[in-house]
């Protein structure tokens, strides 16, 4: 993978506001483990209807931090999933796993 998770569009977002950068981050936090682990079981029970829904909640996740080739790629695998094609499943996994651990450092 050659992208890297960052907060600079958060920076951006935030004007310089260290408090609304803190809340922000705050969100992400609590709620991208939740849409994972939501994402992860409706594509294990093959509810591939319901995963993409949850591939277009965590794609701007997935943009806001960075990811300019990711977004395209959550994109490409959320319009996959409608049709059962689950092709790109890996490549989006590891996109989340370092959004992930990415969080775990700020």
């Amino acid at each position: 993978m050659t992208e890297t998770p960052n907060i600079s569009y958060i920076k951006e977002l935030a004007s310089g506001s260290d408090t609304f950068e803190e809340k922000l981050i705050g969100i992400v936090k609590r709620e991208f483990p939740e849409e994972k682990n939501e994402f992860l079981n409706n594509y294990t029970t093959k509810e591939y209807d319901k995963a993409a829904e949850n591939v277009h909640k965590l794609k701007h996740k997935i943009g806001m931090f960075g990811f300019e080739k990711g977004y395209q790629t959550a994109i490409d695998f959320e319009e996959g999933l409608k049709n059962n094609d689950s092709s790109l499943y890996s490549k989006f996994v590891l996109i989340l796993e370092s959004i992930e651990q990415f969080l775990n450092t700020i």
